[in-house]
């Protein structure tokens, strides 16, 4: 038998992700249609003998979060329990926490997930790589290959290529150490729980020396980096899509490969160019309940939410447009993402810088950029917060628009309080 835990983090985390994170939840932030969470869900629940999935984050438990948990359970058929934590514990501390929830029932293996990423998720894959390298009590983290320069923003692997042992392993290194990164997602058997039990015992001891309380344990700086060189932890490289979700721009980007994924595992949420409807280009995916006029052009990755308008000529491409939006006659909406209730005027024109990896290198991923670079806003996607109203035959360029805002000009590289 086996279980998932997918760490889910909390309100405090998610600060790059706002003004979208005031409304939701990150980790229920729609991404190529469905909350960011349901993808790594529907991967769980497709592995066989997966029993169990639990859910570990510090948010207190909302309305939003019981809805996607009941209508999750309903759908995968599989039992999704959500664990809150006291305090931020930390990626090793949160499971540590609530390892007999986890062990309950004896699971063989269960698997770890960050809820911040986006990925194939090739879990049976790491199953049958974890069978045949290592003992039996191998731990096996998912990594995946960047550039050189990117790679030391990300936690770094060096394996042993016969092997594919961690030889070593170093979070975050100031210089470059391998180009193979850590995914944040991992496989993992009972018995880390003792590895973990060690570190958390140090940090008791350190704890009564210094006076100084921390119950957060992380596991890449304080897990992984023991482990490695020990027989104990490998490595599975993974050549499908990966990314991560850290800013509202790497939304779009990750929605991109969604929407891509779903030609091979769900071609009915994918749009089509029909009579009488909106011409489509590329991946689209249009909730039914929108309204879009037949005279509209959406695409390429493009996703509409619940009940959204789109009027008359209106042009969207690389955008995630939330419920309730309403794009009224001819606007244009490029590279954005439109917030839930949010109006653009007739004739307006809404348009962001994609933060995309370099496409002309295949091991680039998405660089996590500072909101300001040199004194001065970064070009980025624009975002519109909840409920923003933009006139009609405005310009809105590069910008962050907070949530219940009337415009009544055109702003360009603004976050507009």
């Amino acid at each position: 038998m086996l279980k998932a835990v997918i760490l889910i983090g909390g309100p405090q985390k998610g600060t790059r992700f706002r003004p979208l994170s005031f409304e939701v939840p990150k980790p229920l932030f729609p991404v190529a249609g469905v909350p960011m969470l349901q993808h790594h869900i529907e991967a769980c629940a497709k592995v066989p003998n997966m029993k169990e999935i639990l859910l570990i984050g510090f948010y207190q438990p909302n309305e939003e979060l019981n809805r996607f948990l009941f209508n999750a359970q309903q759908e995968f058929k599989i039992s999704i329990r959500y664990l809150q934590e006291y305090a931020a514990l930390g990626t090793g501390g949160g499971i540590y926490h609530f390892r007999d929830q986890i062990v309950s029932g004896s699971p063989e293996a269960f698997f770890v997930l960050n809820a911040d990423v986006c990925s194939a998720f090739p879990l049976t894959e790491m199953l049958s790589f974890q069978k045949e390298h290592g003992e039996p009590n191998s731990f096996v983290i998912l990594g995946t290959t960047a550039n050189r320069k990117q790679s030391m923003n990300y936690g770094c692997i060096v394996e042993n290529e016969e092997t594919n042992e961690v030889m070593h392993y170093v979070e975050k290194p100031s210089t470059f150490v391998s180009d193979i990164i850590n995914c944040g997602i991992y496989l993992f058997n009972p018995e880390i729980f003792q590895h973990i039990g060690t570190v958390f015992q140090k940090n008791q001891q350190d704890m009564l020396l210094s006076g100084l309380y921390s119950e957060a344990i992380r596991l890449e700086q304080d897990i992984f980096t023991a482990l490695a060189g020990q027989g104990r932890l490998y490595v599975y490289k993974t050549l499908s899509f990966w990314s991560q979700i850290k800013s509202a721009g790497s939304a779009i980007y990750a929605s991109r490969l969604y929407l891509s994924q779903y030609h091979s595992n769900h071609p009915e949420r994918l749009a089509s160019s029909k009579e009488g409807g909106p011409k489509i280009s590329g991946n689209v995916y249009i909730h039914p309940t929108a309204n879009i006029d037949p005279t509209a052009m959406l695409g390429p990755n493009v996703s509409i939410g619940t009940g959204v308008t789109i009027g008359a000529g209106v042009r969207v491409r690389e955008s995630i447009i939330l419920h309730g939006a309403n794009l009224q006659d001819h606007c244009c909406v490029l590279n954005s993402i439109v917030g839930w209730d949010s109006t653009i005027g007739k004739w307006a024109r809404v348009e962001g810088t994609p933060s995309d990896p370099n496409p002309n290198d295949p091991y680039s991923k998405i660089d996590s950029e500072t909101l300001f670079r040199d004194g001065k806003l970064t070009p980025s996607i624009t975002i519109l917060g909840c409920n923003v109203t933009i006139p009609s035959e405005v310009i809105i360029l590069n910008s962050i628009v907070l949530p219940h805002k009337d415009l009544n000009r055109s702003f360009k590289n603004q976050i507009i309080l």
